[in-house]
């Protein structure tokens, strides 16, 4: 499928702001199942500086600096992305989860130290209590990787409620799995620390949902903002996306922006501002599939 990514944010400031530094990850990456055949960036003020670049994780990123006093700050990325489906493995095909934690904790190839790190707590997605409780219907001892991962999805799509409001960024993984509400950032943090309190390896990915699915294919839940879910490592396969806010393995209806351990990786925007005093932020996100002569120029490419 052939999408273009339409994401607008705009702040609106009491006070105005005199300079501000911020830090992006709104172009959507490159990766197995995706190619991003264009993208452009419109920011109002116009930055005095702005540079593009790659992150530690392999993420396009974009750091820029308005210097022009203001009181409203408008970004605006628009892409043209091409994503495909890709068959995950069977379920009873892929090690048993035990065996899977063994060989990432033995492994000290180059590939095996950069998966690793996935399976350390950070920032978003740690915990202060013991989530084994929570995971062991789902890791039955010899019951295979993908079959354990994918019934903790479900689990979690059962029993939390999706509440946009509920929850803010900065809520801690104890607070969601306590209280059994929020939006996609903690589902998706709660099923990554759990996980990972198992051994694995787990990473945190952001992105968009399709906002107009073709006729007979129902939204997914949370595609009117940015969305996010989480990729598994299974040995023998590659990282298998998961999404417990829809209880699906993501495909053509998931554009992968970024990325990294948990959202403070990924943040579409996050920077720092000189004044400002209260402000407020507006965002709309479209996916919709490319038009005609949008898709005939990537063919053509």
């Amino acid at each position: 499928m052939i999408y273009e990514v339409s994401h607008h944010t705009r702040y609106r400031y009491s006070v105005a702001t005199s300079i501000s530094h911020h830090v992006l990850h709104l172009t959507p990456r490159a990766c197995e199942h995706q190619r991003c055949h264009r993208s452009a960036l419109e920011v109002a003020p116009a930055p005095a500086s702005s540079a593009d670049d790659v992150d530690y994780f392999g993420n396009p990123v974009t750091h820029l600096t308005v210097q022009e006093s203001h009181t409203e700050l408008s970004f605006h990325s628009r892409s043209l992305v091409e994503v495909c489906a890709t068959d995950p493995p069977q379920p009873d095909a892929t090690l048993p989860w035990e065996r899977a934690v063994e060989q990432l904790a033995g492994d000290r190839s180059t590939q095996g130290l950069a998966i690793v790190e996935f399976t350390f707590a950070s920032p978003y997605a740690r915990t202060s209590g013991d989530l084994t409780s929570y995971a062991t219907p789902s890791f039955a001892p010899g019951r295979p990787l993908f079959d354990a991962a994918r019934d903790l999805t479900a689990r979690i799509h059962r029993d939390f409620v999706y509440e946009p409001g509920a929850t803010s960024i900065s809520t801690p993984v104890d607070q969601v799995f306590a209280e059994r509400r929020g939006v996609c950032q903690d589902f998706a943090h709660f099923q990554i620390a759990v996980m990972r309190r198992l051994g694995l390896a787990v990473r945190y990915v952001s992105g968009y949902l399709v906002t107009r699915p073709r006729e007979g294919v129902d939204r997914l839940r949370g595609a009117a903002a940015s969305h996010a879910w989480l990729s598994v490592w299974l040995p023998a396969y590659g990282w298998l996306d998961l999404d417990p806010t829809n209880d699906v393995v993501p495909g053509n209806q998931h554009v992968t922006v970024a990325w990294g351990r948990d959202y403070g990786d990924v943040s579409p925007i996050v920077g720092v501002i000189l004044g400002g005093g209260e402000h407020k932020i507006d965002v709309a996100v479209e996916v919709v599939p490319a038009a005609i002569d949008a898709a005939a120029e990537m063919q053509g490419a």
